[in-house]
């Protein structure tokens, strides 16, 4: 892990200096609270290519679903070695034909977690790094010491739920990791519950990945929520901003690049009828999708235009003398 801790611990610093050099104070909590969220900001903005991809994953996934609901059903009850191997064959193929699997949709979090574990060696070791007089990845001993007795709202940033503060301050440290576990968790909870409600076709919303889907719903966030006790307030600090910077990306995702045959993706068409706007080609959409959505459009835009048409009123006939 050393080589991430170095990174993290860098860009840290690096934020640190030049928040330091236009006038914060260097040993002060905001400064170093900022320098982490600097730290989310600069990871997350060069996985924004890594989200790309997860997007155009996961609509592959989606797209798969009823074929592999027929691959299922055609081996459903063989459990020999044969038929095992031609369904992973089978399944194979299918993800490969529509240019996804399963782990491409993992992608930004798989790629993220040494980054953040390497955050959670950073700053849980501030206070042995502390008393051993010396530095930490990074960060000089100087900055460790800095570090080590900063803190926003009277806790500490090295600080945890389960192991408090040996700088005081417990009452604080309870208070602001129960606040930053709860909008982590939220967070995480909102994410993937607008995904599921707005973002998802009837297909998908019928297919066994639902069910996974529905679970994860739930147990993503208590996990994460159970794990928040032991992680310093930094630390938290990070995963709370990267939570909320992914709630904004998905939102705009959602708005903006719908998945084809989701509810949000008939709102974008409304929206852009309703504006005499053409319909945008769907990412990771497939041709067939692509003119249903252009359909739908015109549809809603003759709808629209319909309704904005007053009907006039029409003259009868008089009979001629």
């Amino acid at each position: 892990m050393f080589p991430f801790k170095w990174l993290v611990s860098a860009i840290m610093v690096g934020f640190h200096d030049g928040l330091s050099t236009i006038g914060l104070p260097a040993a002060n909590g905001w400064t170093w609270t900022l320098s982490i969220i600097g730290l989310v900001l600069v990871i997350r903005a060069a996985l924004i290519p890594v989200f790309v991809k997860q997007i155009k994953a996961q609509r592959g996934m989606q797209l798969l679903q009823p074929d592999l609901k027929k691959m299922q059903d055609k081996y459903k009850g063989k459990t020999d070695q044969l038929s095992r191997q031609a369904m992973a064959q089978e399944q194979m193929a299918l993800y490969k034909k529509h240019g996804t699997n399963p782990f491409s949709a993992c992608l930004p979090m798989l790629i993220q977690m040494p980054f953040f574990f390497a955050l959670f060696q950073v700053l849980s070791g501030i206070s042995t790094a502390k008393a051993g007089g010396q530095g930490i990845g990074a960060m000089s001993l100087e900055q460790v010491k800095q570090f080590d007795e900063s803190s926003i709202f009277g806790a500490p940033l090295s600080a945890s739920l389960l192991h408090g503060s040996t700088a005081g301050g417990e009452v604080a440290v309870w208070i602001l990791s129960i606040v930053m576990i709860l909008a982590m968790t939220a967070s995480q909870f909102i994410t993937q519950k607008q995904i599921m409600a707005k973002n998802m076709s009837e297909e998908a919303m019928a297919s066994p990945f639902m069910k996974q889907q529905k679970m994860m719903l739930y147990i993503l966030p208590i996990v994460f929520g159970v794990g928040g006790i032991n992680f310093p307030i930094g630390v938290l600090i990070y995963w709370t901003t990267t939570n909320l910077w992914t709630m904004a990306q998905q939102f705009f995702v959602i708005r903006r690049m719908p998945t084809p045959g989701s509810p949000a993706a008939k709102a974008l068409a409304e929206r852009r009828a309703a504006k005499g706007l053409p319909a945008l080609p769907l990412l990771g959409a497939k041709k067939a999708d692509a003119e249903a959505a252009a359909s739908a459009s015109a549809s809603a835009a003759a709808a629209v235009e319909a309704r904005s048409q007053r009907v006039q009123p029409q003259r009868k006939n008089r009979k001629r003398k």
